[in-house]
């Protein structure tokens, strides 16, 4: 793969249509996200094949390349100044680029699964999904380092070591998480239209001290009541005042009364209303997240385990990001995302039984010792989209693996011994750093670990008894895998497996 992120950024640009194709870049944890003017003029055989290119989505008009995280960061610094310098000429790109080629059957497969599954997601309840998660994906960064340093200032607690120091990591920890709600408030307005410094102030409200004073529903308020539920709720409110009076009040009036009417109204609202509302469930939510585990952890665990996959191929999964911060911000974890990860770990064991069986599909064997290091620390897009989603049955079997892994970590959790992630985004591996739960962080990295043996387990084994079809079998063998014919279509398809696409190492 491209080792320097220039290179990278220079072998990716005319291959998505060149400089004047690209309307918008932003990146999330793996993901370099873009918007494009023309969509076809994207060659993805190229893209694909491209060293260092682990993968491509495309989710609600969005065109996402999978670069893995950290690099993604760096490639896309390396991409926003090819375009603000005027990207060059095609030419010039395309010689720095390192890689290039088409890909194969296998990666037209999941293009084609993708693309279908795409059209199924295009409803309206999805659509709002997606743009409720790009309030909070922006948020992970910070969510992850305020965790990691909050496990830090925990373990040297409990060792006894630098008792002067454990305060100043507590503080550095905490101060995002107690100011969450005024960055949810601005995402809020900039994804939905509102002007984003509004949002944040209105958003604001939640978290002032002064708020004590304030009695709603003969309550008195306390600050961060509602949480990032309460900022949601806020800084959609505003964004509707925002529209509403700049509709309708001219130049002159908009530039003084817009902003005061916005914040007035949607403050006093949010203050009288929102936030008794946001917090009573902010408080269902995670006090039902407590009992699921505790009461029906192993069957909850197996359930949660086992659809995380199809949830994320239906977009689903993005409901799930404000229900994550919510339990941080009250409980310090949150409970639902270790057990959600055992979906990975099935997708591990999954990929290599096909490895093993596969023994002469050389090409395969190559994409997945490929992807299989990302896999391992929760970058699962290579493998769902280039080999077991396209696969077919390998995919149910992942599933098999995560349920088996989520039984385990919710057995545990009915045991006494939760756990729980300071953060969101990472998975896998790299979630071992953010790990946190009444019994210790050992305890909880031991039961964490176990659930991941499960799934891989579990996985492997249920992919290599049950998860080659005959014409893979065939391929096992030595054979080839033949085509047959579509009777819908007319024409030659792929029966059970077409030949993969090469890929490289991250």
């Amino acid at each position: 793969m491209h080792k320097d992120p220039h290179a990278t950024a220079a072998a990716l640009l005319p291959l998505v249509g060149g400089p004047a194709n690209v309307t918008s870049v932003a990146h999330c944890m793996t993901r370099l996200r873009l918007g494009l003017a023309d969509r076809s003029r994207v060659d993805d055989a190229a893209l694909r094949a491209l060293p260092g290119v682990l993968g491509v989505v495309e989710d609600d008009g969005s065109y996402q390349v999978v670069l893995g995280p950290g690099v993604v960061g760096r490639v896309t610094e390396a991409f926003e100044a090819l375009l603000a310098a005027g990207g060059g000429t095609a030419d010039e790109l395309t010689r720095r680029a390192a890689g290039g080629g088409t890909a194969d059957g296998l990666a037209r497969r999941g293009a084609e699964l993708k693309a279908r599954q795409k059209q199924r997601n295009a409803t309206p309840l999805k659509s709002a999904l997606r743009r409720v998660a790009n309030v909070f994906v922006p948020l992970i960064p910070a969510l992850i380092g305020c965790g990691i340093v909050a496990g830090v200032a925990g373990l040297l607690t409990n060792l006894g070591w630098l008792p002067g120091l454990t305060p100043a990591l507590a503080a550095v920890s905490s101060a995002f998480m107690a100011l969450i709600a005024v960055f949810v408030g601005h995402n809020t307005a900039k994804e939905f239209g509102g002007t984003p410094v509004l949002g944040g102030a209105t958003a604001a409200v939640l978290v002032y001290p002064g708020v004590a004073k304030v009695t709603a529903f003969g309550v008195a308020l306390a600050p961060g009541q509602g949480g990032v539920l309460g900022a949601l709720a806020a800084a959609l409110l505003g964004t509707y005042v925002e529209k509403w009076c700049r509709a309708r009040l001219p130049g002159t009036l908009d530039v003084l009364l817009t902003p005061a009417l916005t914040v007035l109204v949607s403050g006093l609202v949010t203050l009288y209303v929102l936030m008794y509302a946001a917090g009573e469930v902010a408080t269902a939510v995670g006090t039902a997240a407590g009992r699921l585990l505790t009461t029906t952890g192993a069957l909850a665990g197996l359930v949660l385990g086992g659809l995380f996959l199809p949830l994320v191929m239906l977009g689903l999964h993005q409901a799930l990001i404000p229900i994550h911060t919510t339990l941080i911000e009250q409980q310090g974890h949150t409970v639902l995302l270790p057990v959600l990860a055992m979906a990975g770990a099935g997708q591990v064991g999954a990929a290599a039984a096909v490895y093993v069986r596969l023994r002469h599909d050389t090409s395969l064997r190559t994409t997945i010792r490929s992807a299989l290091p990302a896999g391992l620390l929760g970058v699962g897009e290579p493998l769902i989209y280039g080999v077991s989603l396209p696969l077919g049955r390998p995919f149910l079997t992942a599933c098999v693996g995560g349920a088996a892994g989520g039984a385990f970590v919710g057995l545990f959790a009915m045991l006494g011994t939760d756990v729980g992630a300071t953060a969101i985004g990472p998975s896998g591996w790299a979630l071992f750093p953010l790990l946190a739960g009444a019994g210790g962080w050992a305890a909880t990295a031991g039961v964490y670990g176990g659930g991941l043996l499960t799934g891989y387990v579990v996985g492997f084994a249920a992919t290599y008894f049950f998860g080659l079809g005959d014409s893979l079998r065939a391929a096992e063998a030595g054979g080839t895998v033949g085509a047959v014919c579509d009777p819908e279509e007319h024409e030659p398809r792929p029966a059970d497996r077409p030949g993969p696409r090469p890929a490289s190492p991250r």
